[in-house]
């Protein structure tokens, strides 16, 4: 083997030396500082919520405080933005919703999810399709029988990007026209479902279930993949009526994208860890979640997926972004 050949091989192995010295001192470094969880919504919800649940016990786990930041506005799009732009260490987490994957299509100026890195998808809450008491419609076949026959008389409420599609695909697969009633917040608009303000409404089964159980309003269906929520097991899913009419309320931390994988994988080891907790897992499930705690791969495909799902929704219903 000549000088020459000797050399590039001398010098292969040792930019491997580096690269895998490099790798293991940024693990070996990491937590160097308190973590920080961005919430891109306000304090006291749902998503708050769960933060601070699970951010002492992950501060166990890593030997440094974890810190809930709530970064508000913009739909979700300001802690988004901040954490995008934050040092791809480690130590800066988004609370991520859907909100994620459909303000794309609905919210100018709105960032790239692609310019993140899944950590883990820690729950999912189960969407439903609910109707007012006075509404006559029983089933997801009647509810479009309804629109069918009563153009652009039938209301369908939403409060959020993911009920807002509800409603499109709603309209979408009856062909005709209905009444779009948004309001700023879930509150309002299962407030108004009550009060028979509006006809149907797309919502969360943790927020529903109390007014369902007192037979105020009707669960009518699910959005899952298939039947069997925690809170309404044997209730009929739409896509057993409309195939592929099907969305997920998943919850998920996310990191900036060139996070180093072997941080990424701890964080995902350290959390799932924490959603195994029994005290964690029992009050979450208490309130209607399903623990997932998925690998970062799982939670990157099921991102991408949704990206591409509400993207179709949004060019057939013909949403730009305002």
């Amino acid at each position: 083997m000549d000088r020459g050949s000797v050399r590039a091989l001398a010098l292969a192995a040792l930019a491997v030396f580096i690269a895998g010295a490099a790798q293991a001192q940024s693990g070996a470094a990491f937590p160097g500082k308190p973590l920080r969880i961005v919430v891109p919504f306000a304090p006291g919800g749902p998503i708050d919520v769960v933060a601070r649940l699970i951010s002492p016990k992950l501060g166990e786990r890593l030997s440094q405080p974890v810190i809930v930041d709530n970064r508000v506005g913009a739909g979700g799009n300001i802690g988004t933005d901040a954490v995008i732009k934050a040092a791809p260490d480690g130590h800066t987490l988004l609370y991520a919703v859907p909100f994620l994957v459909t303000n794309p299509y609905f919210l100018q100026g709105s960032p790239d999810p692609r310019e993140l890195a899944p950590v883990i998808q820690m729950a999912s809450n189960t969407m439903l399709l609910l109707a007012g008491s006075a509404f006559a419609a029983k089933t997801v076949a009647e509810v479009i029988a309804q629109i069918r026959a009563n153009p652009g008389k039938v209301s369908c409420g939403a409060s959020g990007a993911l009920p807002t599609v509800g409603c499109e695909l709603l309209r979408s697969n009856a062909r005709t026209d209905m009444i779009m009633v948004m309001y700023k917040g879930n509150a309002p608009a299962l407030n108004a479902l009550m009060s028979g303000e509006i006809s149907l409404l797309f919502d969360s089964a943790n927020t529903a279930a109390p007014q369902v159980k007192n037979g105020r309003i009707r669960a009518l269906a699910s959005l899952n993949f298939k039947r069997g929520g925690a809170q309404f097991p044997d209730l009929p899913t739409v896509a057993e009526t409309i195939p592929g009419f099907e969305f997920l309320a998943w919850h998920g931390l996310l990191a900036p994208k060139a996070t180093p994988r072997d941080i990424v994988q701890r964080l995902n080891r350290d959390i799932a860890g924490v959603l195994a907790l029994p005290e964690i897992r029992q009050r979450l499930t208490d309130t209607g979640f399903e623990l997932v705690a998925s690998t970062p791969e799982a939670f990157d495909e099921r991102v991408r997926s949704d990206l591409e799902l509400y993207g179709r929704v949004a060019k057939d219903a013909g949403i730009k972004p305002q």
